[in-house]
């Protein structure tokens, strides 16, 4: 996929990104061949392939999921400007 140096300077536009003119046509060439490196790993077949989560065949250890913070939710509540069977009143912003 080639990509031409008038999109180069509306992308740029769109980006807020200032190119200086004498380097639009340095940016659209390497552009170019960044998109012909996705060309070409978009044509590999992968479809034997297994997707994987990590390179490294690692697991992740987690923790136990345990409560360790008390309740207080009373407390807050207590303090709160609206409250209405345990849940917190907010302003309606959406009619």
């Amino acid at each position: 996929m080639a990509i031409e140096q008038d999109e180069i300077e509306k992308i740029a536009a769109l980006a807020r990104i200032r190119i200086q003119p004498a380097q639009i046509g340095r940016v659209t060439q390497r552009i170019t061949e960044i998109l012909h490196m996705v060309d070409q790993l978009q044509a590999v077949d992968t479809s034997d392939v297994e997707p994987m989560a990590n390179p490294l065949d690692a697991i992740q250890v987690l923790r136990a999921d345990e409560v360790t913070e008390v309740n207080r939710r009373e407390a807050f509540q207590a303090i709160a400007p609206a409250v209405e069977n345990g849940l917190y009143l907010v302003p309606k912003v959406i009619e």
